[in-house]
């Protein structure tokens, strides 16, 4: 029985030193970059600001929204750095470099910009939280930039090309910090 413990402890601390890299993405990175993106509505309101961070093995996304509708959005990184009024299509379509199908529940997805959905409470505010394995900040501010689009409903997390939700509501252009 002894034999038995010992063995499986020494193939668990193996395994577990094998993990090592993934147990530590998404720790912050010496001198890592930053971008962030102010949000707006159609109207020009500021409704926030999201903000990009190198980490290690990849980029952490944050958002902070206040003033906007309560509910669930889907909330995507885009792949043009402009925000023009009142559709905000000028952003694009969802920041793709892997070509990939939208969504994390789509057996072919995700995009590197499909993030979780934000949810915004009675008070208007929400806060959401992702890192992307793999992102990097070059390809966040390219030659033509990105943005960060909050859309009007939940993203279904699986209908390409948009997770079926809705309007563009807000926007953000990403510009190093």
């Amino acid at each position: 029985m002894r034999i038995l413990a010992v063995g499986t402890a020494a193939t668990l601390a193996l395994v577990l030193a094998g993990c090592n890299d993934k147990m530590h993405t998404g720790a912050p990175a010496a001198k890592g970059a930053r971008a962030v993106a102010t949000l707006h509505t159609a109207d020009g309101a500021d409704v926030g600001r999201a903000t990009a961070s190198e980490v290690a093995g990849g980029l952490r996304f944050t958002i902070d929204v206040k003033g906007m509708p309560a509910g669930t959005h889907g909330a995507h990184v885009h792949t043009t750095g402009t925000c023009t009024p009142p559709d905000f299509a000028s952003a694009g379509g969802h920041w793709n470099p892997t070509g990939m199908k939208h969504g994390s529940m789509n057996p072919q997805g995700p995009h590197e910009g499909d993030l979780p959905n934000l949810i915004v409470g009675t008070d208007g505010r929400g806060t959401l939280g992702i890192t992307i394995p793999g992102a990097t900040m070059a390809g966040l501010l390219d030659t033509d930039g990105s943005a960060l689009v909050v859309h009007e409903k939940a993203d279904d997390l699986m209908t390409d090309p948009s997770g079926n939700s809705g309007s563009r509501i807000a926007c953000g252009v990403f510009a190093p910090a």
